[in-house]
């Protein structure tokens, strides 16, 4: 008869599996938000999980640390009823990006640090960071665009407010310009409709 390998976290006392690794990501981020980088021991010891059972669920610190980023997976960050112009759409957008970043601070420097410290692109692509999210929620709230600008314009223009906002913006407006957390909350948010106000006047071309 042939034997099954069933993956540990499918396989017998389903609901114990996800409350251990539920633990696992609760401590890990409860630790990031601290300041610290946990590694996996540390998470185990955190959430009264040993060792052996913890590396069943997160081989490493890098696919732990990915569990425990802020959840990030919504379709959308627009509100049940959206607005239809673009500039309102885009300012609902930004106030929610925005805040989830600030309010998750501290994990979300985390992964970024994760980010830049890996050079395999397979590994790459698996973070939270390298996704993409934001680009989706930016161009679902320019979606009244697509009439008025190139789908090449359009896109251009989601790169340019999301290389303005997130993470990154954030660490070089508080640490470099020395910021507060509302200035550059609003720093964001303004520079994310001058954008777009800017690109409806002089569509951004085709660089060469």
């Amino acid at each position: 008869m042939m034997v099954v390998s069933i993956p540990h976290g499918s396989s017998g006392r389903i609901a114990q599996k996800r409350r251990t690794h539920d633990a696992l990501v609760a401590a890990a981020r409860a630790l990031v938000a601290s300041g610290v980088t946990p590694t996996v021991e540390q998470a185990a010891a955190a959430a009264s999980v040993s060792r052996t059972t913890a590396y069943r669920y997160f081989s490493d610190q890098r696919s732990l640390l990915s569990a425990a980023h802020p959840e990030t997976g919504a379709e959308s960050l627009l509100p049940p009823d959206p607005p239809t112009e673009a500039d309102a759409r885009l300012g609902a957008v930004m106030d929610q990006f925005i805040h989830l970043i600030i309010d998750t601070e501290n994990q979300q420097r985390t992964m970024l640090r994760l980010s830049l410290a890996v050079d395999d692109a397979a590994s790459a692509a698996a973070l939270p960071l390298r996704q993409g999210r934001a680009i989706g929620w930016i161009t679902e709230a320019l979606a009244p665009l697509q009439g008025e600008l190139t789908e090449a314009e359009l896109r251009r223009l989601v790169l340019a407010i999301r290389s303005a906002t997130g993470i990154e913006a954030l660490v070089w407006l508080t640490d470099v310009a020395r910021l507060s957390r509302d200035e550059a909350a609003a720093l964001m948010a303004w520079s994310a409709q001058a954008l777009l106000h800017s690109a409806m006047a002089h569509p951004p071309t085709q660089p060469t």
